[in-house]
């Protein structure tokens, strides 16, 4: 189902975004050199009207980029293509990482320089035409939908949440042009919501079929009900109707699911991990590159708070603390000791808290700062942390939370972060755990390279300062 409106849908877009940027740069070069605009003078550098061969000999540059970037990006998978503000805003990120690209190759491998000008008018054409191309799609598509036009007819089959949870989502997005025409169920119809849709009972399946014109039959029954699957797909093995099994994982799969297909069998992953394959290694990258540099940059920074350390509290410089990350592997996380040495002599482990008396002078501004995280660098660069990620908790209030907090272990699939989504929305500290893990969560299931670009954006300019860091 969304497989094959992925399959049409993605394929026509990925031709009509490369057809759409090839054009946009010819729109480009004849704004530039043909319409009479009022050209400002510091962009006048051009002297005469280039040949247009110098420009149309980047066609497939233009079109090999920016179709390379939107597939890298996942512009044209899954629900990015039913969401229309997660379409958009994707499609404007791949623009502005393919536009990069694009002029930096231009500037470096080209010796022919090209009109800065051009390349102003071809990214905001470019912008704007594939923004507008994928709303006029929709408003297109969803007008044939209307006339039932390119319209699948689907007979749904079950009851409870999972049916209700199905019939939602196909009322929701009509684009993928998948029409329900009635529910048969094996409950009593008047104890359904869908009482007005049903059409029969699960033992009437046959008749109900050969009565309606239905392409499609999408079986929604929890898992303890088995066996009625295998009856529903005895009956129907010999019909020629489209089959769908909807598996009824949703109290398992807080974080998602995938379906793969291992040697023919079919399984269905859940809450698994979504920093993967590409993703993952531009992360990584980004995690090694930004960390060596902000050791190099700071390290005046950093040996200038190691001496204040050691100048105004005895006791060594940096604080290694056990820590768990990734898959709930403990490492070891350093920070610049902002307290006594026996701060936890008495107490055991414990959070601190507001105007704690363990504190070094020092160690206050440091804290409220966030200055004694950036020993951190080193443990990014050594891959046991990532800059962009739940904050790692000690083992010890692990083991508390983890039968308190429902689903608090799924923070861990993930690598543990300096920042992350909880800490720059301000639950960082002595705050509402429930609502730290909301947003942990809310960030692996929603991770993409360019939320954790978001994410240090933030951090730059409200992650480091917090009225909670203690």
């Amino acid at each position: 189902m969304l497989k094959r409106y992925q399959y049409i849908i993605g394929n026509a877009l990925l031709l009509v975004d490369a057809c759409l940027m090839v054009l946009a740069w010819c729109a480009a070069y004849w704004l530039r050199f043909f319409h009479p605009f009022h050209v400002p003078a510091f962009l006048e550098v051009t002297k005469g009207i280039p040949e247009f061969s110098n420009y149309a000999s980047l066609f497939p540059l233009v079109a090999g980029i920016w179709i390379g970037v939107l597939l890298w990006m996942g512009a044209y998978q899954g629900r990015r293509l039913l969401m229309a503000d997660l379409q958009v805003g994707l499609v404007l990120r791949a623009h502005v990482v393919a536009l990069s690209l694009f002029i930096t190759l231009t500037y470096l491998l080209v010796e022919w320089r090209y009109s800065r000008l051009v390349m102003i008018y071809f990214g905001a054409l470019g912008a704007v035409t594939m923004v507008a191309t994928r709303f006029a799609g929709r408003a297109l598509l969803g007008s044939l939908r209307a006339r039932g036009r390119f319209v699948r007819n689907v007979l749904a089959v079950g009851h409870g949440p999972a049916l209700e949870s199905l019939l939602y989502k196909l009322d929701r997005f009509p684009e993928l042009g998948l029409r329900v025409i009635g529910v048969v169920t094996d409950q009593d119809p008047g104890s359904t919501a869908q009482s007005e849709r049903i059409l029969g009972h699960t033992d009437q399946m046959l008749d109900v079929l050969r009565s309606v014109n239905a392409d499609e039959v999408l079986i929604a029954l929890p898992p303890m009900q088995s066996r009625a699957i295998e009856r529903l797909l005895d009956v129907l093995k010999d019909e020629t109707v489209d089959v769908s099994i909807v598996p009824d994982v949703s109290q398992y799969a807080v974080l998602g699911c995938d379906v793969e297909t291992f040697d023919g069998m079919p399984m269905v992953r859940i809450n698994n991990s979504p920093v993967i394959g590409w993703g993952a290694l531009a992360k990584r990258a980004t995690d090694i590159t930004l960390s060596a540099l902000a050791l190099v940059v700071l390290s005046p920074l950093l040996l200038l708070i190691a001496v204040l350390t050691k100048l105004t509290s005895p006791g060594p410089v940096l604080y290694a603390q056990e820590r768990m990350g990734l898959d709930g592997r403990s490492f070891r996380m350093f920070k610049f000791r902002s307290m006594r040495v026996d701060a936890e002599a008495a107490s055991g482990a414990v959070w601190a808290r507001e105007k704690d008396s363990r504190r070094t002078a020092l160690g206050t501004f440091l804290r409220k700062t966030s200055l004694d995280e950036l020993p951190q660098l080193w443990n990014v660069l050594c891959g046991q942390m990532s800059l962009v990620g739940p904050r790692p908790e000690r083992p010890v209030f692990v083991q508390q939370f983890r039968d308190k907090i429902p689903h608090y272990m799924l923070r861990h699939k993930v690598q543990a972060g300096i920042t992350g989504w909880a800490q720059v929305n301000g639950w960082r500290g002595n705050t509402s755990l429930d609502r730290r893990i909301e947003c942990d969560l809310f960030y692996i299931r929603n991770w993409s390279y360019g939320l954790d670009l978001k994410i240090l954006t933030m951090t730059l300019w409200k992650g480091f300062v917090n009225k909670n860091a203690y």
